[in-house]
């Protein structure tokens, strides 16, 4: 059997984040050799990871990357919050944000190298962590990108902006996203979902005709409270979190246009 020090069983433990008698016991099976020793127990954990899939991942982390014109928002999650806070998933959190920043835009399909890096980070803790989701966008000529991600790393904003905006601009703006209650549906009242606003129409008239209104007067009536809807769930027209006497279009001004956003919280139904 070769020797190996006790530098060596700490080199790899620094290295991938396992208990000292593993790395010892790894570096024994591979007589002394620090690389092939964590091949062992990369493939060895790993194998074990993998059967621990159906664990729930409940917790874990947003992480933005801007470059230039391309931005990406990534989903991260882990079983624990303990986990979900660990420096080295956060890492791998945005680091997978920038490799994303070389995908085509729209949903983006985890690459071999973004895997790898959920790899290790199960194995180091020995946790179901997982990419739930990745996203690229695209900002045209004129056009740029704002984020903001909660200190908690549970909720992160990317706003997608034109015009002469500033990055505290966007940034505020973005903080009011992720603040704002009710959460913003759409830019404006004409970017609501079209499901969203039929099911509250709907809900509306129904009210009325509970009160005794017939069909006709009913739906007359529900448009002055539509518009009141589509105020409190659009975005420019949303009275703005920090001073609540003007709405986000106020904040803005007129030389800024949101083009579009993307509000993303940990574990929420894609």
């Amino acid at each position: 059997m070769a020797e190996f020090s006790a530098k060596e069983v700490m080199a790899l433990r620094n290295r991938t984040g396992l208990p000292m008698m593993d790395c010892k016991a790894a570096l024994a099976e591979a007589n002394g050799d620090v690389d092939a020793a964590e091949d062992l127990l990369r493939k060895k954990l790993k194998g074990k990871m993998e059967k621990r899939s159906d664990r729930a991942a409940g917790e874990g982390c947003i992480a933005i990357a801007i470059e230039g014109g391309k931005a990406a928002i990534v989903e991260l999650r882990a079983e624990t919050d303990f986990t979900a806070k660990n420096d080295k998933f956060q890492a791998g959190a945005q680091r997978i944000a920038d490799l994303a920043l070389a995908c085509p835009a729209g949903g983006v399909t985890p690459t071999p190298e973004m895997t790898a890096i959920i790899d290790d980070i199960r194995i180091t803790t020995g946790e179901n962590c997982s990419i739930a989701r990745i996203h690229r966008m695209d900002a045209g000529p004129g056009q740029r990108f704002g984020r903001y991600v909660h200190h908690d790393g549970k909720t992160g904003v990317l706003v997608h902006a034109e015009g002469d905006a500033s990055d505290d601009l966007l940034k505020e703006v973005s903080m009011h996203i992720t603040a704002a209650f009710p959460v913003p549906k759409g830019v404006t009242s004409a970017d609501i979902p079209p499901d969203v606003v039929e099911k509250e129409r709907k809900f509306r008239v129904e009210q009325a005709m509970e009160s005794g209104k017939p069909r006709e007067i009913a739906e007359k009536m529900v448009e002055g409270g539509m518009k009141k809807f589509f105020a409190e769930i659009a975005l420019i027209e949303q009275p703005f979190i920090k001073d609540p006497a003007k709405t986000v279009k106020d904040v803005i001004g007129p030389g800024v246009k949101i083009v579009a956003f993307a509000r993303w919280a940990v574990g929420e139904a894609v």
